[in-house]
């Protein structure tokens, strides 16, 4: 069975389980190398894509300073070529890499921005006037952009995010996503591997009647990785609803062959072909350079759906224009060797899996650069045409992927049961002294064993027992080096407090005791160590004789000692210890399991030390988030002048207009000749000032200076909007005393009717008399008012006020309708006399007189 988005969305449930006051949204970000999508996930909003301001589904991976203004996207993007050093895209490329590693070398190949080193000893960019930012900060500021987004589409502020990570990222890429969600004012709620994320998409729309395998292949900017994942709809074995199992089986991938390395081999042969044709070496120049990689991504786009393209840039470099034809074979030819590169990633994965082509029903393509008619011809070669599916959205899989992911994390969320089994992709080995060092022997033998092999699943943990009787330390770390420039060594575990815990453990009874540390791999991919405790077996009958012994001593010290230890058993203790004879000893109470498991265990501390590629610490993020803030409201402060601005100057323009209006304009009409002289003199005035320098001024300044106009323009504009209103409120003012007068007469006529017949009216002759009374008083005000209002000039002020109008009119509304809504009163009860006849409410039947005395008692 395989169901359609449509009938999906009708499926999925997006509400929370129970309302409160704030429902909880999650931000999904697939955060790649060229572009960044998004996904909300917030009760009451439909499911969708995140649009940019510009109603776009895709931003780009782009920040950028024109002079003093921050861009983002394609704005950012855009400007790459006028200012080079300014604009940073490819971020993606530096994300927790090591400085002294073979990225900044192939940076500078797709960028001219300025790279330096961090403290931390990863890649910071310098701007032309100076400013250095840490790639994880440049980051941090577009997610920062992408959660503004979200909010504004939310309606409240967004917290948790899910961000879509290559599978082969290792714990300091990873260290470094987290860091900068944080630094965004994100927190990670979770790590999905892409192509995992691309399988959640695909499963949700579908059942399987049998297990399936399916390759999910990723061609996007900057890698390539395929993951093999077995499919299967099943039943949950307790509860019996049905169950989509998603588990990883394989991986490959491919660090050095994407979409971007099809940009630099085009970029290169436009750059040759510019030297070839000028003579001159457009290296040099970093705005020809930068002018020329966005002309390449433009001719690649054209040759993915035809054989040939022209690149034309006008004034590439050295004041001359470039203009030259590119050949997809061509454009083939000088990426022919990454043909085995992005498909080789498909072996790999199978190769783990221990499975063939023979097993698998679908090679589904994602990522951008699966368009490229270069790696589709690849990866069909390979595999067959009978298995390419392209039944996913290229682009969104990932980021619909991660969004459902992380619903499924949240209670605030209903979805389909899908139930994910991803794997590491890196060895991870643990090593330890096998004594601790000491005068005979101060470098220890080392011992070193692999903890999680590639293909470990993500969320499992392993339990170490240490023989220790003193602090000593773990060290975590890759068996090899995973890409080159990346160290091995991840960080140093200190156990501490292991003697002391010991010898409590003695003393509690505790047999050969040990240490036990548990290292954990977690969901999202990152290795640490959750826990270590000192634990010995203490037996029920060991405990209760240790008891016996301290209670012997009979001192009230050594009561509170053992007081103070088992809290559990002391009460029971005491009383049979106790000397008076005339009672007889209490039957001695069991110990619990669970108190002697707590007995038995005591947590250590574990410090965690990073030698080699640290993440940031909570006083970095704290600092770079402050940095960040400082810019927004800067930036924020800057929209609100430009805003007063503008707003000042098309409100000068429009007073000007008024004042050149003719005489039959309404400004003219509802004006004197003093008030337009001073209003002209006023304008003038400004309009020198900001002339002079004003457009320099304060948000405040601004403020004032239109405010002080308007004083002048607000009378006029008060009777022009007072002619206006008047005949509709003059009407709804008739309207009510018409509708009063009616109302009267009717009224008076019902009340002689109901006197005739001998029945209770609705109202009293009083209070019919009083809305006459209120009737006539606003009768005579509204026709005085009329007659005045008649010999009042347009550029006088009003002789009767609307708001007046309405207020009066609403009294008289109030007290006609508090009659109109009167019910009218019941007829009055009849009630029984002695014989049982029944007497008029006015006849008070015998004992009437004996209740009222009980009442009033």
């Amino acid at each position: 069975m395989r169901w359609t988005l449509t009938s999906f969305l009708a499926l999925l449930v997006l509400s929370c389980s129970l309302w409160q006051s704030a429902c909880a949204s999650v931000l999904a970000i697939d955060y790649g190398s060229d572009w960044i999508k998004a996904s909300l996930m917030k009760p009451g909003v439909p499911f969708d894509v995140l649009l940019n301001k510009d109603s776009k589904r895709k931003i780009q991976s782009s920040v950028a300073w024109k002079k003093d203004d921050r861009l983002f996207g394609g704005d950012a993007a855009n400007i790459a070529a006028r200012f080079p050093t300014d604009s940073f895209s490819s971020l993606k490329y530096l994300q927790g890499v090591p400085y002294d590693s073979k990225a900044p070398a192939f940076f500078a190949t797709i960028s001219q921005a300025e790279l330096h080193e961090t403290a931390r000893g990863t890649i910071g960019v310098t701007r032309s006037d100076g400013t250095q930012w840490a790639a994880e900060e440049l980051i941090a500021m577009q997610l920062g952009y992408v959660k503004a987004l979200a909010e504004a589409l939310a309606g409240e502020p967004v917290h948790d995010a899910v961000l879509a990570v290559p599978p082969f990222y290792t714990q300091f890429e990873r260290d470094a996503v987290a860091d900068a969600l944080a630094i965004a004012g994100l927190r990670t709620l979770a790590l999905v591997n892409d192509g995992t994320a691309v399988a959640v998409n695909y499963a949700m729309t579908r059942a399987f009647a049998a297990p399936e395998y399916h390759v999910i292949y990723d061609a996007g900017a900057s890698a390539t990785r395929a993951t093999v994942v077995r499919l299967e709809s099943t039943l949950d074995p307790q509860s019996k609803a049905p169950v989509t199992q998603i588990e990883v089986k394989g991986v490959g991938y491919d660090r050095n062959t994407g979409g971007t390395e099809l940009d630099r081999r085009l970029h290169e042969v436009l750059v040759d072909a510019f030297i070839a044709k000028h003579k001159r070496d457009v290296r040099t120049d970093k705005r020809g350079m930068a002018k020329l990689w966005k002309e390449a991504g433009r001719v690649k786009t054209i040759l993915s759906a035809n054989s040939e393209a022209v690149a034309t840039v006008e004034s590439a470099a050295f004041d001359l224009d470039f203009k030259a034809k590119v050949t997809r074979a061509q454009f083939e030819k000088a990426c022919a060797d990454l043909k085995g590169g992005f498909v080789q990633p498909i072996w790999d994965a199978l190769a783990q899996a221990d499975l063939t082509l023979d097993n698998i029903t679908s090679v589904i393509l994602t990522g951008g650069s699966s368009r490229t008619p270069m790696v589709q011809a690849a990866v069909r070669a390979a595999v067959g045409e009978d298995l390419i599916a392209q039944n996913v959205n290229a682009d969104e899989a990932a980021v619909l992927g991660a969004a459902l992911y992380g619903a499924s994390l949240s209670r605030q969320f209903k979805t389909k049961d899908i139930r994910v089994s991803d794997i590491s992709m890196h060895d991870i080995q643990v090593s330890y002294f096998s004594s601790p060092p000491s005068d005979a022997a101060p470098t220890p033998r080392t011992i070193s064993s692999v903890l999680f092999p590639a293909g470990s699943k993500l969320g499992s943990k392993k339990t170490l027992t240490f023989r220790r009787g003193e602090d000593f330390s773990l060290w975590l770390d890759y068996t090899k080096v995973i890409s080159p420039g990346f160290p091995r060594e991840l960080f140093e575990a200190r156990v501490e407090g292991v003697a002391e815990a010991l010898g409590t453990l003695a003393e509690r009874g505790a047999v050969d005791p040990v240490v036990k540390v548990t290292v954990a791999l977690s969901e999202s991919g990152f290795v640490a160590v959750k826990e270590a405790v000192a634990y010995g077996e203490i037996k029920e009958e060991s405990l209760t004789g240790k008891l016996k012994s301290l209670f012997g001593v009979g001192t009230s010290s050594t009561e509170e000692e053992v007081d103070s230890q088992t809290p559990s058993t002391t009460d029971e203790t005491a009383a049979e210890s106790s000397p008076v004879a005339t009672t007889p000893p209490k039957k001695e109470k069991k110990v619990s399991a669970k108190d002697l498991e707590e007995l038995s265990t005591i947590a250590l501390n574990v410090k965690t030390v990073f030698s080699s590629l640290p993440p940031y610490t909570v006083e970095e993020k704290k600092a770079s988030r402050e940095r960040l803030r400082s810019i927004d409201a800067q930036e924020a402060a800057k929209v609100m002048r430009e805003e007063a601005l503008n707003t000042l100057e098309t409100y000068l323009y429009r007073l000007r207009d008024n004042l050149d209006d003719g005489a039959q304009s309404p400004f003219q009409k509802c004006s004197t000749a003093v008030e337009r002289k001073a209003i002209a003199e006023k304008l003038a005035e400004t309009r020198e000032w900001l002339n002079d320098g004003g457009e320099s001024a304060e948000t405040t300044e601004l403020w004032q200076k239109r405010h002080a106009l308007e004083a002048l323009e607000r009378p006029i504009t008060y009777r022009y909007t007072e002619i206006q209103e008047f005949p509709a409120t003059l009407n709804s003012s008739q309207k009510w005393n018409w509708a009063t007068r009616v109302f009267l007469t009717d009224a008076r006529a019902n009340m002689t009717a109901d006197a005739a017949a001998g029945v209770p009216s609705k109202w009293t002759a009083e209070e019919l008399d009083g809305l006459e009374e209120a009737l006539k008083e606003h009768e005579v005000w509204l026709n005085e008012g009329v007659e005045k209002q008649k010999r009042t000039g347009m550029n006088e002020n009003p002789a009767i006020a609307t708001a007046e109008m309405k207020a009066r009119a609403g009294r008289l509304e109030q007290h006609l309708q508090r009659l109109v809504k009167r019910k009218a009163p019941k007829p009055p009860k009849k009630a029984k006399g002695k014989n049982g006849k029944s007497k008029e409410s006015g006849e008070e039947p015998e004992g009437t007189e004996r209740r009222k005395g009980h009442d009033e008692l």
